[in-house]
């Protein structure tokens, strides 16, 4: 006899991320679909590029089912982008060996009031479509995870124009003239949430708020000039859809992410996670937070570190098994096999 079909709200990652007690710790990577595979690398030689494969709803659902096939995850995140709402307000979004670049960077009031207004159901219809085709693809068990940018990691890319180590523009305007910056955030934190919302319209069963570049902030500053519209998102998802916030390199705001109350906060690898479950007290679950170079060692070393990582937790409720970032281009693929492997054979 077939076991039967759990329900929605039975899934694995869904009763960790509410604390539950489980059988074994889920497990799921950030960029667990990606260049380091052989079959996202044919895929995407036969696409427009990488913006042609996230706007593609077919080719997006292709490569978001690809590690699911391959490994047995227990989440399947959309293979998308968190840019793509700053294509929907009318910024020119380009992607280059560099990575992305948005030639004509928002920099004056003007530039802000220009943004048009939008309706992620039209602008953003290809995620929800995707999304769809996904979630009727995916094993009874998996959990499907959608996603979306922090208010001000949008900021850093549209006042920048890309990546920047340094935030020169970024950091001009958010000191220089804090009426455009909240007019900006406000926008930004509006269609987030409205984008977030769309996705779980569409079946994802979990969001991930993904604030890369918080971390960049004093714990002061990110209060003033990032906080209060990352708690705009948090506040606007629907609440029974359980909401996951990621910040890079950001120990420092650990206590000001509790504080938000999201469903579960991402635990960059630089902390330590014993520590952070000390420290959250149960009120949150933890994602992570294995640092993803060490997928860069051996399937034996990573089985050996993901082992020690699961008993650092020592079975205490809410544990979601990631990296502490995104799966680096260079892994080889039985080294993610040893990870999820060594997760589905240990038990709390």
């Amino acid at each position: 006899m077939s076991a039967p079909t759990p329900k929605a709200g039975d899934k694995l990652l869904l009763r960790a991320l509410r604390r539950e007690t489980v059988e074994r710790t889920p497990v799921w990577l950030m960029r667990q679909a990606g260049r380091y595979l052989s079959e996202y690398r044919a895929v995407r030689a036969q696409a427009d590029g990488f913006l042609g494969m996230v706007r593609d709803p077919e080719l997006a659902a292709e490569v978001t089912l690809q590690p699911i096939r391959r490994f047995g995850m227990d989440g399947a995140i959309l293979f998308s982008d968190i840019l793509l709402p700053l294509e929907a307000l009318g910024m020119e979004l380009c992607f280059d060996e560099g990575g992305p670049h948005l030639p004509r960077p928002v920099r004056t009031r003007a530039d802000v009031e220009a943004l048009r207004a939008v309706e992620p159901r039209q602008a953003l219809d290809y995620v929800g479509r995707a999304l769809g085709l996904v979630k009727r693809a995916l094993p009874a068990h998996v959990t499907l995870l959608g996603f979306a940018g922090a208010p001000f990691t949008l900021a850093s890319y549209a006042i920048e124009g890309g990546t920047s180590k340094s935030f020169l523009e970024l950091r001009k305007l958010m000191y220089r003239d804090p009426a455009t910056w909240e007019l900006l955030l406000a926008k930004l934190a509006d269609l987030t949430a409205a984008h977030l919302a769309y996705q779980a319209e569409c079946g994802a069963e979990a969001l991930v708020l993904f604030d890369t570049w918080a971390g960049t902030l004093t714990r002061a500053d990110y209060r003033r000039y990032a906080r209060p519209w990352t708690e705009r998102v948090v506040r606007a998802v629907p609440a029974h859809v359980p909401l996951v916030l990621f910040a890079g390199q950001a120990e420092h705001l650990f206590q000001d992410q509790l504080a938000l109350a999201p469903t579960g906060v991402a635990v960059d690898h630089r902390m330590e996670l014993a520590r952070a479950f000390d420290q959250a007290g149960g009120r949150v679950a933890l994602q992570g937070n294995l640092d993803p170079g060490a997928l860069l060692s051996s399937p034996e070393e990573v089985a050996r570190r993901t082992r020690a990582l699961l008993d650092s937790v020592a079975g205490r409720a809410g544990h979601v098994l990631n990296l502490g970032h995104g799966v680096l281009p260079p892994t080889d693929p039985e080294c993610v096999a040893a990870l999820v492997e060594t997760a589905r054979s240990a038990r709390p």
